[in-house]
């Protein structure tokens, strides 16, 4: 890391230098003073923010309603007066002025925010070129949920996956994901990703609410902007400032977790669990020049519990509603793991035989069908205490009137469980973020790092196995099955009956949970490193990945009169660190270190009078295993009064995940392995080559229907099998006649009773390859081509305006072209040394899990030749009653236009979103004096979701079908003034039975809280 040492010193002397250049001399001080009350009620007003315009010295009102600031410069300047929840006053200061009292109004016309996140710059979100949804502090203290993340799920055209309490994903515009990559998350500037996994661990080492000041959302591509992976939207997260929210605040909170039919981790009823938050916040101005804050919160709750328990197996006759461990030996809980282990029973059966300990007879009364292991619910494995503590400081000094610096470092862990190709237990993970900036009105630079480290993380499923493994391995377990069917099928049970006694026998002394065997094997497992070792399976996950990021913009404003000008660049590294338990390695046992950088410029004009804006901007981006990416921009936005119409084209790319790249990790349903070539040189696919599922269920089926009676393949291996049994009970009768024990004269009808025995034992092994032989020619291996970013062309034309003062009204429509769209590929390769290219060549047996050598399942993404379309809209109305009543909704709708096509192709796109979806809600801040309350109602449609956590099988037939639903929220809340304090009292999924928002998940119950929140600086 010494190159990185060098760029870090090269970066503080930069840094420096800035300074020096940029500080300039001190100007004549101006001293004003004076108080801000309210224009109609004319208490004063505790908090106001008093800014210079152009600058970044400021200062608040007191807790009387007093201020006074000190500026280093002559008038005239503007003074900038604000509040939430009234209207922006700016004051020019033409003269030696010392004494200023404002009046501040409530605001009465809504759509007033100002955002930064559509252009970088700071403008009006009536104004702003795309869509842009924003939540400022007191729609996030009003929101009817326990909390501002799940507030999110309320804004147009945000779905979430909840894979926990804490881990959740937010996306927009289709291509939903637990874990989501195509989105990005910031929380002051710092890109808040998981290094290693390259998605944002949710909320559980984010931001405190009490620290928020503001969330701004962009859906769809923005890239040119904001770099790689903001490709369906990026969320900016902004904390309040030391020197303008001062004071202490708090808040505790608690409430009951309700999941109406869960079962505890102890096997008894715990339908209703508690939850405890508790958060502080301290922030003081030691003066014009020096402020710190610093903020903690803890939370703890027993989480939700997955358990949905239905069968994904698709195999023996099954379906995912009436497979049951009873009806299918097969069985393959969604979440229920270590079942997902399974074999062919006939398979097993023929290598007994050849073993010689059972005799080739039986194989005429084993079913050639599969039978899978015994597995545990995921309460019994995952760690459901989840516990969430954040810790963040901050150091502000104004070098000068126009200059800023900040030092400030975000700290968290906490457990809790979340959705990948396995479910994952995050046990004690842990990940910090520290960054150094200097910024000013119109540039910033910045460099932070993000630390990510797992703890005692672990993959469920994988520990799972790992745990009947330690109990009896399944090269012991699967033949006491087969043996065991073997005995009760031949004296005379039922089918059923037998899988049923097979089972009992194998599994006798099974560790059960909760005893010492099991706690012992499961803390054994989960204490290894994946994939394990020598002393059994590794169930423990190992991260410990770092980002290193610098970057910086500077705004022309100043310089260039005409147009606004905006430049910015940005580089970084990805230290890769997982202990070889996650990411594959080089030759010398070393895993890899990413490098990417990139620029950006953007210019404005605003034309016609200013009723017309323009915006273009352009940037390159390059990661050195990848060809750099360009990705421009255009928009325009035409204003007429409070009407404003919008267009933009926009381009967007995703460059590969880290794990896309560089993934190399075995699951209960495929090893997983990244796109770059030497992977998959790795595993010889390009000498034996894999084949899709698709190929190979087709080839399957085909299989399957010469091994039925009654086919020109059966009746064949039949006749094959009469002629060997012939020539076996001649042998066999010989040898008696020789040794004396029946007469030469009784030879023939010997043979002749012998060889009907003889007949099924020889076809049950002849009819399966021979079935294969007569259509392997329907194999297809897949040609692994170069992998590329994933890119994405948008077209987007909205409209946003107020109707009179009280309705704003937003609405817009996009399409979406995709161009080498990431998608994950399926591959199955004969396990067998030669693979096809040798001696299995005229079976392909092993393909289908059948032949004796056994099958490797393969999961790696790919580009793919389709072209994916995407198209959808969405609108939202909010309407300002009389008397403080507000009333408000939005519907949004996202598909994909050419489904059908993709799916003639068996390409699984993972769209994972429903095509409708809408949030009605209505408020009041004040009914009464002091007393609020706002409700809402979310719902929506039925879809299908595709992931690698799903088979396979059920994934590419979209089956994995996640219900519609609905949730009502409510909140009342009462200001107590005397205590400086609000007291809230709500519900999230009331009056509805749970929901599930990803296939696998947990399910969603009802969410009761109640809490109570101390401000000093509260009016």
């Amino acid at each position: 890391m010494s190159n990185f040492t060098n760029k870090i010193r090269a970066s503080v002397f930069l840094l420096t230098l800035l300074v020096s250049l940029t500080a300039g001399k001190l100007l004549a001080q101006t001293s004003i003073s004076g108080t801000v009350t309210d224009a109609e009620t004319k208490e004063t007003l505790v908090g106001v923010n008093i800014l210079v315009k152009g600058k970044v010295i400021g200062t608040i009102s007191d807790l009387s309603g007093k201020y006074s600031l000190n500026v280093n410069q002559a008038p005239p300047f503007t003074l900038i007066f604000s509040m939430i929840g009234y209207t922006q006053q700016e004051v020019v200061i033409s003269s030696a002025q010392s004494k200023i009292d404002i009046q501040l109004a409530e605001s009465t016309i809504i759509g007033q925010e100002v955002v930064v996140s559509a252009s970088r710059v700071e403008e009006s979100v009536m104004q702003s070129p795309v869509s842009v949804e924003k939540m400022d502090i007191i729609a996030i203290r009003d929101a009817p949920q326990a909390s501002f993340y799940d507030a999110i799920n309320n804004m147009k055209g945000v779905e979430m996956s909840t894979q926990s309490l804490l881990f959740k994903s937010f996306n927009t515009r289709g291509f939903n994901a637990n874990g989501n990559v195509r989105t990005v998350q910031l929380i002051d500037g710092m890109d808040n990703q998981a290094p290693g996994l390259n998605f944002s661990v949710g909320n559980i080492v984010g931001i405190s609410e009490l620290d928020l000041e503001s969330v701004e959302l962009l859906p769809g591509a923005s890239s040119a902007l904001y770099g790689p992976n903001a490709i369906n939207g990026i969320l900016l997260m902004n904390s309040k400032s030391p020197f303008l929210y001062q004071g202490l605040s708090a808040s505790m909170k608690t409430g009951i977790m309700d999941q109406g039919d869960r079962v505890g981790r102890d096997n008894k009823s715990q339908a209703a669990t508690g939850f405890y938050n508790f958060s502080a916040r301290y922030a003081k101005a030691i003066s014009d020049k020096f402020a710190f804050k610093v903020n903690f919160e803890y939370l703890t709750a027993d989480d939700w519990q997955a358990n949905d328990f239905r069968d994904q197996s698709l195999l023996n006759g099954s379906t995912i509603e009436t497979g049951t461990t009873s009806n299918n030996p097969a069985y393959n809980g969604v979440n229920i793991y270590g079942d997902e282990t399974n074999v062919n029973m006939l398979s097993v059966a023929q290598s007994m035989v050849r073993a010689g300990v059972l005799p080739s007879a039986a194989l005429g009364i084993i079913p050639n069908m599969a039978v899978s292991r015994t597995g545990y619910m995921e309460r019994d494995i995952a760690d459901y205490g989840t516990k969430s503590v954040k810790f963040n400081a901050a150091l502000h000094y104004r070098i000068n009137d126009n200059i800023e610096a900040v030092l400030q470092g975000n700290l968290g862990f906490g457990t809790t469980v979340y959705t990948g190709a396995d479910r994952y237990s995050l046990k004690d993970f842990t990940m910090g973020q520290y960054k150094a900036e200097l910024r000013a009105s119109n540039w910033y630079v910045r460099a932070y790092t993000t630390q990510e480290r797992s703890g005692d993380a672990f993959a469920v499923g994988t520990a799972a196995q790992g745990i009947n493994e330690a109990w009896k391995a399944s090269t012991r377990w699967f033949p006491e099955y087969v043996g065991a069917y073997a005995q009760a099928a031949g004296a005379g049970l039922p089918s059923d009956q037998a899988h049923q006694a097979a089972r009992a026998f194998a599994d006798q002394g099974r560790y059960m949970p909760g005893s010492t065997e099991f706690n012992n094997s499961l803390s054994d497992v989960t204490s290894r490193p994946i994939p394990g070792n020598a002393s059994g399976v590794g169930a423990k996950f190992v991260d410990k990945t770092n980002l290193y990021h610098f970057e910086g913009s500077y705004n022309f404003s100043e310089q260039i009169e005409f147009a606004e000008f905006v430049i910015g660049a940005n580089y970084r590294i990805y230290d890769l660190n997982s202990n070889g338990t996650l990411f594959a390695m080089d030759e010398n046992g070393d895993e890899f270190n990413i490098n990417e950088y990139g620029g950006y410029i953007q210019g404005s004009k605003k034309l016609f009078n200013d009723k017309f804006k323009l915006t273009a901007s352009a940037r390159y981006d390059k990661n050195e295993n990848f060809e750099g990416q360009w990705s421009p921009r255009v928009s325009g936005v035409f204003t007429q009064g409070n009407h404003n119409f919008r267009a933009s084209y926009q381009t967007g790319f995703r460059i590969p995940t880290n794990q896309d790249q560089y993934i190399n990790l075995n699951t209960p349903q495929a090893r997983l392995i990244g796109g770059l070539p030497f992977l998959a040189n790795q595993y010889n696919l390009n000498t034996n080559s894999g084949y899709t599922l698709a190929n190979v269920t087709s080839y399957g089926a085909a299989v399957s229907v010469d091994t039925k009676p009654g086919s020109p393949v059966y009746q064949q291996s039949i006749q094959q099998a009469t002629q060997i049994a012939i020539t076996q009970a001649t042998q066999t009768v010989i040898q008696q006649v020789q040794a004396g024990l029946i007469p030469a004269s009784e030879a023939p009808a010997a043979i002749a009773a012998l060889v009907p025995s003889l007949v099924p034992g020889i076809a049950a092994q002849l009819v399966p390859v021979n079935a294969a032989g007569a259509n392997v020619d329907k194999l297809q291996p897949y040609e692994i081509k170069e992998f590329k970013p994933e890119r994405v062309k948008s077209f987007e034309v909205g409209y946003k305006g107020i109707w009179g003062t009280r309705l704003l009204v937003d609405a817009y429509a996009y399409f979406n072209r995709f161009e080498n769209f990431n998608g994950s590929q399926v591959l199955v390769q004969d396990a067998s040394e030669a693979g096809l290219a040798g001696p299995n060549a005229i079976t392909g047996l092993n393909l289908i899990g059948v032949g004796p050598g056994g099958r490797n399942v393969y999961s790696m993404p790919v580009n793919r030749t389709e072209i994916i379309k995407s198209w959808g809209w969405a609108a939202s109305m909010d309407y300002k009653l009389p008397r403080g009543y507000t009333v408000g909704g939005n519907v949004s709708f996202n598909t994909l236009s050419n489904l059908d096509e993709l799916a003639e192709t068996g390409f699984q796109p993972s769209f994972n979103t429903p095509e409708y979806r809408y949030v009605l809600n209505f408020a009041n801040r004040e009914v009464i004096d002091n007393l609020g309350f706002a409700v809402a109602y979310r719902w929506q449609g039925e879809f299908a979701w595709q992931s690698s956590f799903v088979n396979p099988a059920v994934s590419s037939q979209q089956l994995a079908v996640i219900p519609a639903y609905g949730s009502f929220d409510a909140q009342v809340s009462y200001k107590i003034k005397s205590i400086k304090s609000i007291l809230k009292v709500g519900g999230s999924n009331l009056f509805s039975k749970g929901y599930t928002q990803a296939w696998g998940n947990p399910t969603v119950g009802t969410m009761y809280f109640v809490s109570l929140t101390f401000d000093e600086f509260l009016n």
